[in-house]
């Protein structure tokens, strides 16, 4: 069980050891400070990704599955005019 701030033992240790609560406030001041350059470092490379990405001829998910149907049915249709016209020469063959 952690000793409460209110807990003797407690207040006894930290007036009797400044030296380690002044450690403790230092490592927990280290500590905040790494995670925020951790968090800074995160956002620059992920805004140097975007910008980087940014001149490149990406499309959006969006884009390329509107041109997959198009594809798509354009073969439909391809293949359906060939079906015709092998069937309208082979008319004309046995004419």
């Amino acid at each position: 069980m952690p000793f409460a701030a209110s807990d003797p033992i407690s207040r006894t240790m930290q007036s009797k050891n400044p030296m380690i609560a002044d450690f403790v406030k230092m490592a927990n001041s280290a500590a905040g400070t790494f995670a925020g350059m951790t968090r800074e470092a995160r956002e620059s490379a992920r805004e140097r990704l975007k910008e980087s990405m940014a001149g490149m001829d990406f499309v959006s998910r969006e884009e390329f599955e509107t041109v997959k149907m198009m594809t798509q049915k354009a073969r439909e249709e391809n293949e359906a005019l060939k079906a015709r016209l092998e069937e309208l020469e082979a008319k004309l063959a046995s004419k």
